[in-house]
């Protein structure tokens, strides 16, 4: 309210002459506070796109948008209006069906108060570049030793206990070869859940993670939570050994990229320390 009086004061004390100035056009104060929380709302939703073809779309549905509103409100055309706006609607549904899963996202975390995590910035600082070297170190043995495993690699999502079917047992220990080892050791009552590692640390092991509904016939239980966790949390990492064949994975944005090395491994978690996002690819493997 204190906002909206305020903009009527200023609508208000503009000069008359101005106004009354022939061939002057009137200045609508709220017209341009408008535009501007519009123009700023758009910059900041397309700075979070990485992804070309839903960077795309967004672009186009915002462009459709912003002539739907000018028609309505410089053009005398009822049927165009009605028309542009009934189009809208079908693109506004057809978004929600195609990102329900970025929407659900986007609403947790506006429920949880999480908005450093949903306006801050994408870099991958929490990744630190010895973590990369334990991390592909130990998921290479692992992968030898075909001892499933799975650990999750926060780089910037937040996540709580709140976000897990079973946060797991805290361990707040410092990351090392060693212990990942020992975490994924088959005798040990910790090895079927996943490890959840932030920064240089082990935060918690024996973690449960929600399940993806994509490629369920195709896919193992570790590769599903690996999915259905980064299909959630698009600045998260989780990297999957498969207990039977040994099959190094990594899980991003909801993509799986496998088979790879450790030393593909370990070049994709370099690039998203250097580049501060996930760098799963799109390939014909991934879209399962």
């Amino acid at each position: 309210m204190g906002a909206l009086r305020l903009i009527d004061l200023l609508h208000v004390s503009l000069p008359l002459s101005l106004a009354a100035a022939p061939g002057v056009l009137p200045i609508d104060v709220r017209l341009i506070v408008d535009l501007l929380f519009a123009v700023g709302l758009g910059v900041l939703v397309l700075g979070r796109v990485t992804e070309p073809r839903t960077l795309w779309l967004l672009r186009g549905y915002l462009l459709l948008v912003a002539f739907a509103w000018a028609v309505q409100r410089y053009a005398d055309l009822p049927l165009t209006a009605k028309l542009v706006d009934a189009l809208v609607l079908a693109c506004s549904l057809a978004l929600a069906i195609l990102w329900q899963g970025e929407l659900r996202r986007l609403m947790e975390l506006l429920g949880t108060g999480r908005l450093a995590v949903l306006f801050g910035s994408r870099n991958g600082d929490q990744l630190l570049s010895g973590s990369v070297g334990v991390l592909s170190e130990a998921a290479g043995r692992l992968s030898q030793a075909r001892r499933g495993a799975l650990i999750v690699v926060d780089v910037g999502s937040d996540l709580r206990p709140e976000d897990f079917l079973n946060p797991g047992i805290p361990l707040d220990a410092q990351l090392s070869v060693d212990l990942l080892l020992n975490l994924f050791a088959a005798d040990t009552p910790l090895h079927d859940g996943a490890v959840l590692v932030k920064a240089n640390r082990i935060v918690a092991a024996g973690v449960i993670l929600p399940l993806s509904r994509q490629g369920l016939n195709r896919y193992g239980t570790r590769h599903l939570a690996a999915l259905g966790l980064t299909e959630r949390f698009d600045r998260c990492l989780a990297i999957v050994v498969s207990e039977e064949t040994g099959t190094l994975s990594l899980a991003s944005q909801g993509r799986l990229e496998r088979p790879i090395t450790s030393s593909r491994l370990h070049d994709l978690l370099t690039e998203t320390l250097a580049a501060g996002r996930s760098v799963a690819k799109d390939t014909p493997e991934t879209r399962g």
